[in-house]
């Protein structure tokens, strides 16, 4: 008699070659002389499976488990069946035992998401849609039935969300009547947080982190009371601005300048472009000169506020020029000791501006400050430039000692 391991042999090229019944006679006999063969079992589990017999499944696959419990494609064998059989709690359970061997184990968490969906628990159908959705990387690369798969994964979660955020609705109303007056935009953005409207941003310098700093998206104005000051003086810049078109100055030039070493990665339409450029007042904390005396007034409004102060680094003053359907990309500034202060000079309709999870339209004349650090971009989708004055300032939350330190470090 062939031993145990040769009839596995066969079975398994009976079973590949499609002649199944030969297959099931060789693995039952396997196990009958060891009743334990979890290979056997399982295998004798599928076959059931294949013809419809979603008990005999259930049986052997049980069996199966039982002689290997740490083998996690049997678990999710043994979980098909029961969704054959229609027992849904013992399919969740028989997924949880693979996903306890390996929690990252795609096919169980799908299976899992589509069984808690079948069963109408959105809201845990959702929750495993999630994990998985931030954890599937490049889902093009991935097979079709799963990125079809993770398609009505998101709309799984947009439903939970559109539900959680209808049952916020009273309950936030209600806090906001209770409070009327208060400055409530932080808890705002964690209400669209938790409604899935709103990412976590985080700040993500390109050089250096002071730590411990929080990451605020825009500063409040109360921040920065000189900005009444600068913006008093826009008119003035506005009308130095238009001269200076006006004269087709030559001083405006491309502001993304990547040398050939350099990898480019978003900026690639951007590098060298006309289409985003400026015209520096300082640059890399050298005043400029020539500059600033072609532009009197507002080099006079940059002298009154406090700008940041890093010898070779900083500040940065600039006249940022956003030519007509062009946007910037998304991405992140050097370092959170630094604020980057806007004062909007010309804006067409159809300008906007995103940091982090909030979007802004510019107005003439209205300053405001944000973090760089945090993702942001900006568009211009009309069809005339727009243009900024961009000032480097300190953040605010730093004191006086740690700007010396930071001074002394660059």
């Amino acid at each position: 008699m062939t031993s145990a391991a040769e009839r596995m042999a066969r079975a398994l090229e009976a079973r590949r070659a499609g002649r199944a019944e030969e297959a099931r006679s060789l693995f039952e006999s396997v196990v009958g002389e060891e009743p334990g063969h979890a290979g056997a079992l399982n295998s004798l589990g599928l076959i059931a499976l294949g013809r419809g017999d979603a008990g005999g499944a259930v049986d052997y696959l049980r069996r199966a488990a039982a002689a290997d419990a740490k083998a996690a494609p049997v678990w999710l064998n043994l979980a098909e069946a029961y969704r054959a059989a229609g027992d849904a709690g013992q399919e969740i359970a028989s997924l949880d035992r693979a996903l306890a061997i390996d929690a990252y184990l795609l096919p169980a968490l799908l299976r899992k998401a589509q069984a808690f969906e079948r069963l109408g628990r959105f809201a845990e159908s959702a929750a495993v849609y999630r994990a998985l959705l931030a954890s599937s990387g490049d889902a093009e690369a991935l097979p079709e039935p799963v990125r079809q798969a993770l398609a009505r994964g998101h709309e799984v979660v947009r439903g939970e969300d559109e539900r959680r955020a209808e049952a916020m609705r009273g309950p936030l109303a209600a806090a906001y009547a209770a409070h009327e007056g208060a400055d409530l935009r932080r808890a705002q953005a964690y209400a669209d947080h938790r409604a899935g409207r709103r990412k976590v941003y985080q700040q993500q310098p390109t050089g250096g982190h002071f730590p411990f700093l929080p990451a605020i998206e825009y500063f409040d104005r109360g921040s920065f009371p000189w900005f009444e000051t600068l913006e008093a003086a826009t008119a003035d810049i506005i009308g130095e601005l238009r001269s200076l078109w006006d004269e087709g100055d030559r001083g405006f030039t491309p502001y993304v300048t990547f040398d050939p070493t350099q990898p480019v990665n978003q900026w690639a339409e951007l590098n060298h472009s006309p289409r985003w450029s400026a015209w520096f007042f300082w640059k890399d904390s050298v005043r400029q000169d020539e500059n600033c005396a072609r532009c009197p007034a507002t080099a006079k409004a940059l002298e009154s506020i406090p700008m940041l102060d890093i010898p070779g680094k900083g500040p940065t003053v600039m006249f940022s020029i956003l030519e007509p359907r062009t946007r910037i990309p998304p991405h992140t500034g050097t370092s959170n000791v630094r604020t980057t202060v806007h004062l909007p000079l010309v804006v067409p309709a159809g300008c906007g501006f995103r940091v982090g999870g909030e979007t802004r339209e510019w107005r003439v004349g209205e300053a405001w400050a944000f973090d760089d650090t945090i993702e942001h971009e900006a568009w211009n989708d009309s069809d005339a430039p727009r243009a900024i004055l961009i000032v480097d300032c300190w953040n605010p939350l730093l004191t006086e000692p740690e700007r010396a330190v930071v001074r002394a470090i660059g």
